[in-house]
C-alpha cells in the first residue's frame, strides 16, 4: 500500500474528496476599518463540535472558494475552516489584469491581509459570546493557513521579521501554520538572512513546496526556475516545532488546493505535473489534516504518523516517503 493510500485509512482522516459537511457563506465588515467587506467561507466538520479551527487565507487573484481541496480534509479530520476572502488582491483584482495583480502584492496588501485575520479572529469570539453557529469554533485551538501570498500573509501573522524591523504584525492567537508556497522575501538570499527573518516564529510552523515551485510572477532568475528558494523558510525557523514537506514535480498550483488561477498569473502546467497532482493533492491534504490534528487537538495518533512518516516509514510500516520527496521534522 502507497503512503497516499496509507493515511487515507488512519482514523477519523476522510480523504481530500469525501463529502463536505456543512458549508456556509458570510460577509462580515470590519468597523475598524471603514466597514471593510471581509468575505468568509465556513467549512465545518460532521457533528457539534466544537471543533479546532483554521482561518485559510487564499493567494494573489484567489477567493474564500479556494483551496476546497483542503478544506474538505482538514473537515473531514474534524478540524473546521474558516476561508477569508482579501479585497484589494483577490479575484476582483485580477480581473482588472496582470498590472493590477503586481500592484496587489505590496506591502500595503500583506497588512491588509494580516487585518482581515486579526479581524476574523476577534469577530468570531465577539460572536460567538452571544451563541449559535459560531459556538462550534473552539476559542483555544486556531491556526492559520495561506498559499502563495496568502503564506507571506502566515508568516507575518507568525512573526516574520521584513528588513530587520521587528515583527509587527504578529498575533498572539493562532497556535499553529501551515504555509503552501512560502517565500522568505525579495532580500533574504542566505541562511542568516533567513534566519534573522524567521529566527522569533517560535510557534509550530509547517512549509510546503516542491522544484517547480517557482514565484508566479518572476520574469527571470532563480525565482522563476525552481522552488529551491522556498526552503529558506524552514531552514529560518528555529529547531523544534518545524517541518516540511518537498514534492519534486510539484508546480506553485499544486499547493493551491483549487485555487482557480490560471493565465496571466499561472504559466503552463507539464502534463506530468498534472498527472502527478491527484496523488500530490491528496499526500498534502492528508499530512496537513494529521498537522492540524495533532498541533490543535493534541492528537497523540497524528503526531505518531508523521513522526513515523518524517523516518521514512508510512503509518503501520506500510512505505517511506520515497526519494526525492521528503518530509523533515526539525
Amino acid at each position: 500500500m502507497s503512503v497516499v493510500a496509507a493515511l487515507a485509512t488512519l482514523p477519523g482522516l476522510r480523504p481530500a474528496w469525501a463529502a463536505d459537511g456543512p458549508v456556509f457563506d458570510a460577509l462580515l465588515s470590519d468597523p475598524a476599518r471603514g466597514e471593510r467587506p471581509v468575505p468568509v467561507k465556513l467549512r465545518l466538520p460532521m457533528g457539534d463540535g466544537p471543533w479546532p479551527w483554521v482561518i485559510h487565507s487564499h493567494g494573489l487573484g484567489g477567493s474564500r472558494d479556494g483551496a476546497a481541496a483542503w478544506g474538505r480534509a482538514w473537515a473531514g479530520a474534524g478540524v473546521a475552516v474558516v476561508h477569508v476572502q482579501h479585497p484589494g488582491s483577490d479575484r476582483d483584482t485580477l480581473r482588472e489584469g496582470m498590472r493590477a495583480l503586481r500592484a496587489a502584492a505590496s506591502a500595503e496588501q500583506l497588512l491588509a491581509r494580516v487585518g482581515d485575520v486579526a479581524f476574523v479572529l476577534g469577530e468570531i469570539a465577539r460572536r460567538a459570546r452571544s451563541g449559535g453557529l459560531w459556538t462550534r469554533l473552539r476559542a483555544d485551538a486556531v491556526g492559520v493557513s495561506g498559499h502563495s501570498f496568502g503564506a507571506h500573509t502566515v508568516q507575518a501573522v507568525a512573526g516574520q521579521r521584513f528588513a530587520g524591523a521587528e515583527a509587527v504584525a504578529s498575533d498572539p492567537r493562532p497556535r499553529a501554520f501551515v504555509a503552501f508556497s512560502p517565500s522568505p522575501g525579495a532580500r533574504t538570499d542566505t541562511r542568516d538572512d533567513a534566519r534573522r527573518a524567521f529566527g522569533s516564529v517560535t510557534r509550530p510552523f509547517f512549509a510546503l513546496s516542491g522544484s517547480l515551485d517557482t514565484n508566479p510572477l518572476a520574469d527571470r532568475g532563480p525565482q522563476h526556475d525552481d522552488g529551491r528558494y522556498r526552503t529558506l523558510v524552514y531552514d529560518g525557523l528555529p529547531a523544534g516545532d518545524k517541518a516540511m514537506l518537498w514534492l519534486e514535480g510539484a508546480d506553485h498550483a499544486s499547493f493551491g488546493g483549487g485555487t482557480g488561477m490560471t493565465a496571466p498569473v499561472m504559466r503552463r502546467r507539464d502534463a506530468a505535473v498534472l498527472a502527478a497532482e491527484p496523488a500530490h493533492q491528496t499526500l498534502i491534504a492528508g499530512m496537513t489534516a494529521l498537522w492540524w490534528r495533532w498541533r490543535l487537538s493534541g492528537d497523540a495518533s497524528a503526531e505518531a504518523a508523521l513522526r513515523a512518516l518524517a523516518h521514512g516509514q508510512a503509518p503501520g510500516g506500510l512505505g517511506p516517503v520515497l526519494a526525492p520527496d521528503r518530509f523533515m521534522l526539525g
